[in-house]
């Protein structure tokens, strides 16, 4: 039986969110050009069927995305992302009260919205490196605050991978922001080493391997692999074909004590984690 390692627990929604056991967070894109599933929640209904279909299979976060961050996906104004967040936010708040949602944004105004509107967490894949506003922001909200590693912008990202050990390198900047996320009085803070993100595919596999030395901040990890590049290149397949990778890779990221996977397919993680660490009744 694997176990999680041992992680300060999360005030989200007035209630302690705590780590015992690991928790799922369904990816929701309400984008038209997101590279596995872009397009197929366009509209409220389409989003809400499928935010429901997640929580049914045992998602206990929802992640919601308006702005595509694959390279070369189309740039959009912060009004037209909230304006794609804001209805399905509004609608889930209603509809689904008990569930927990995640704004995957990088904007400080997006944020800020959708908090307002009924959001519980701030997902940023830029780590606040894309908006100077954004970590005042989170201090002012004091909600939740995902901090994942990045360099440079979802363009141009790729050109900044010249790192002397990638562990190493990544936990030196991540530890450098969260300090400064403490100093601000931000309290509850989530690790993402930010697999894909201004990283090789070979780098991406070292860092799999080595994650748990990330447990160093005794903050809860996220581990988001799911249909990723580093899986359906290597293998040489589409994204479509990439579920049996990502479950070999969520099965790594659980044995070494990762505590939020962050997938596309809830029903076979959910399935993943029972296994280990056994059904809940």
């Amino acid at each position: 039986m694997f176990r999680t390692y041992p992680t300060q627990t999360i005030r989200v929604k007035g209630k302690l969110l705590t780590f015992g056991r690991p928790v799922i967070m369904g990816i929701l894109n309400v984008t038209p050009d997101s590279f596995y599933d872009g397009g197929r929640h366009n509209t409220v209904d389409q989003a809400f069927l499928h935010a429901q279909q997640l929580v049914d299979e045992g998602a206990a976060i929802i992640d919601i995305g308006a702005y595509s961050s694959r390279p070369g996906a189309a740039d959009i104004t912060a009004q037209e992302e909230i304006n794609r967040s804001l209805p399905i936010i509004q609608r889930l708040c209603k509809e689904l009260p008990d569930v927990i949602l995640s704004i995957d944004t990088f904007r400080a105004d997006v944020a800020k919205a959708c908090i307002h509107a009924g959001a519980h967490i701030i997902n940023d894949i830029s780590g606040g490196n894309l908006d100077k506003n954004m970590y005042a922001t989170v201090a002012e909200l004091q909600v939740p605050y995902i901090l994942m590693h990045m360099r440079g912008t979802p363009e141009t990202m790729q050109q900044h991978t010249d790192y002397t050990d990638i562990v190493t390198d990544v936990a030196t900047e991540l530890g450098e922001r969260i300090a400064t996320l403490r100093a601000l009085g931000i309290k509850d803070i989530i690790v993402d080493a930010g697999f894909g993100f201004a990283k090789t595919i070979a780098q991406n596999y070292e860092l799999l391997g080595r994650i748990d030395e990330l447990h160093y901040f005794g903050l809860p990890l996220l581990g988001g692999i799911s249909r990723k590049s580093m899986i359906y290149k290597k293998l040489g397949i589409t994204p479509e074909e990439a579920l049996n990778g990502t479950t070999a890779l969520n099965t790594l990221l659980l044995e070494r004590g990762v505590q939020i996977l962050r997938v596309h397919d809830v029903k076979e993680t959910k399935q993943l984690v029972d296994m280990f660490f056994g059904k809940q009744v």
